[in-house]
């Protein structure tokens, strides 16, 4: 099974997500794609979706790429509870008129997050979740990100080995 190990040391964020395929299978083929070298994203704390780190991915990540196609909305939620890993889609021009998609890893951490943004409900893909028994950790250094502001965070997968 493939994880996702999210980091950024200012905070102490060192936790690691299970990659979900089998419910989101495009979303997760996007961030698997992504992350086939590790990436550097900024994150800060989102303005409108409660208690979520935004990470949208870099435009220049996204430039002449096979995987930075539409998504389809999979698994997915309006609510996200602590632990999940979003991953939303905007088309170009939808927001703002920005020429570009977005692609956001949201980062929830606790209760009452919603997908509701200027543009109205969006729904997004819950493309991984963070294991139980670091929800915690994870939900302590998300706070901390909150109160320090912008950090960049660090993706990277790690393969289980089966053994």
């Amino acid at each position: 099974m493939t994880s996702i190990r999210i980091s950024e040391p200012r905070s102490k964020l060192s936790v690691t997500a299970l990659l979900l395929p089998e419910k989101a299978p495009e979303n997760a083929a996007f961030l698997t794609a992504y992350l086939a070298t590790p990436r550097v994203v900024p994150g800060i704390h989102a303005m409108w979706t409660g208690p979520e780190i935004s990470c949208p991915v870099p435009a220049a990540d996204l430039e002449g790429q096979t995987y930075a196609r539409p998504l389809p909305a999979e698994n997915a939620t309006l609510t996200p509870q602590p632990g999940d890993i979003g991953l939303s889609y905007v088309p170009q021009r939808m927001w703002g008129g920005n020429p570009n998609a977005i692609f956001d890893i949201g980062l929830f951490y606790g209760q009452g997050a919603r997908l509701l943004f200027p543009i109205g409900w969006l729904a997004g893909s819950v493309v991984a979740q963070v294991v139980a028994e670091e929800r915690d950790q994870f939900a302590a250094a998300c706070g901390v990100i909150r109160r320090n502001g912008a950090c960049d965070i660090t993706f990277s997968l790690v393969e289980a080995s089966n053994g």
